[in-house]
């Protein structure tokens, strides 16, 4: 391990032998760290914390801290961090509560810019961008791909569904679904992510069923259970990549922007 010798490292943390750590970073008795991971100087990991291979933690962050929640009693919650994720300077994940599932999870290959708080019992997928001083509140659920602009909010328990994208300044008060684009205060639907399905692979023909989707949901006028049960009819037809709008419509419940 190459630990820079002003680091301290308490008894009982399991780091991989080949993990660097930077100067003045802390690391607590409860921490795991795989291989592969580099952590910069002035880094705090605590609590009940498992980060996976081949991460970078840049200076500043502060990982696995208690949840800033009144009911938290000291119960042994966690945060848990997948592979190959970059983490960048200043970010804030806390550990999960009791009241939800008991862990904060950050999924693999996740490009986290600077100042982004994830508070606790979030669960975040694999793949995602999030731009500088995005915030998550508690209990919020971000799907895999999606993108969140710079100083994006985001209300608990808020769902935010795979191939997601907001804009700069978004705030995220009620779930957004799949391949949706959002922006504004609070945040409306404005078509969908379709230049980004382009880049992950998506035919035109997806692409296509997508758009018509969005065209159920936001442009016929139907009521959000009539657009449903439509959308549904359509994943059931064999338009496979309208199956994560109905596992998204199983589990949202604050309702969609519209």
């Amino acid at each position: 391990m190459a630990i820079h010798p002003t680091a301290i490292i308490a008894d009982g943390a399991r780091i991989a032998d080949d993990v660097e750590i930077g100067a003045y970073s802390i690391i607590g008795a409860h921490v795991s760290i795989g291989s592969g991971t580099w952590v910069g100087p002035h880094v705090v990991i605590e609590g009940h914390t498992s980060i996976g291979k081949n991460n970078r933690i840049f200076q500043f962050c502060s990982l696995g801290a208690t949840p800033q929640d009144k009911k938290y009693a000291g119960e042994p919650t966690r945060l848990e961090i997948g592979d190959n994720n970059t983490v960048r300077e200043f970010c804030t994940f806390n550990i999960g509560t009791a009241q939800d599932g008991g862990v904060t999870r950050v999924g693999n290959d996740n490009w986290i810019m600077a100042y982004v708080h994830l508070a606790h019992d979030c669960q975040v997928g694999n793949n995602t961008i999030f731009a500088n001083n995005a915030t998550l509140a508690g209990h919020v659920h971000i799907g895999d791909w999606v993108i969140l602009g710079g100083f994006t909010s985001v209300h608990q328990f808020c769902h935010i569904g795979p191939h997601a994208m907001t804009a700069f300044s978004s705030a995220v008060a009620q779930d957004v679904p799949p391949y949706v684009m959002a922006h504004g205060n609070r945040a409306v639907p404005s078509g969908i992510n379709a230049e980004g399905l382009k880049r992950r692979g998506f035919s035109s023909e997806q692409i296509r069923n997508i758009r018509n989707a969005y065209k159920s949901l936001y442009r016929k006028g139907l009521s959000f259970e009539e657009a449903k049960a439509e959308i549904i009819a359509d994943a059931a037809a064999g338009k496979d990549e309208l199956a994560l709008f109905v596992d998204f419509f199983a589990t949202a419940g604050r309702g969609i922007i519209r």
